[in-house]
């Protein structure tokens, strides 16, 4: 199995239109993020094969761990190091029957609860979160803020990956936690020079 990284950047080509998938993953490959999550809701699933071997490659060329967001038949077919699963994708349970036992199964949560059934269910890593107020995706519920987040670190023996609203001014808190790790979409996808953004996120990570 591939190395879970500290530093996740997810793609997102609907909230910039400034730079592809791709290049998103290069350049945020360049800046040291050690995990690259390819997430697109809405790209035809031809297209995103596509992608997502694009991006396997430079991933494998740069030894990073690459991951695609919802979808194992993308992932199986990409040859990517595995997926991240929200409530509504393929049951954890399910997608290890699919995936094997090599590859890298994460699963999202937004409460101790779930984190907990998440961990029992046999993901490999938890993203957890929205830790701040986020606009990447559209949020119904209240952010978790560090102190929850610090609690679910404490009860969950798997890596625990923070999300939402994650940036520059902010990480070190988040770090604080004793979280295993960050993902990011919006620092750096938003950013006008994602190189720096990604750098300075894993200067503060390396401390």
């Amino acid at each position: 199995m591939k190395k879970i990284g500290k530093l996740c950047v997810i793609t997102d080509a609907s909230v910039q239109k400034k730079y592809s998938h791709y290049e998103l993953a290069r350049e945020a490959i360049k800046g040291g993020a050690d995990i690259i999550q390819l997430r697109d809701k809405n790209m035809p699933t031809g297209e995103l094969i596509d992608t997502a071997i694009q991006i396997r490659k430079v991933c494998h060329k740069y030894k990073v761990t690459f991951l695609v967001n919802d979808r194992v038949d993308v992932a199986l077919v990409s040859g990517a190091d595995g997926v991240h699963l929200g409530a509504g994708d393929i049951p954890i349970t399910y997608a290890r029957k699919f995936l094997g036992k090599n590859k890298i199964i994460g699963g999202s949560a937004h409460s101790l609860k779930e984190a907990i059934q998440r961990e029992k269910e046999g993901a490999n890593y938890i993203g957890f979160g929205h830790i701040y107020p986020t606009g990447s995706k559209i949020k119904t519920d209240k952010p978790k803020g560090t102190a929850y987040l610090k609690k679910v670190t404490e009860k969950i023996k798997i890596p625990v990956i923070a999300i939402g609203g994650i940036n520059k001014a902010n990480i070190k808190e988040v770090i604080g936690t004793g979280v295993y790790g960050v993902a990011v979409i919006g620092s750096v996808v938003k950013s006008k020079d994602p190189v720096k953004a990604v750098k300075d996120l894993r200067k503060i990570i390396n401390g």
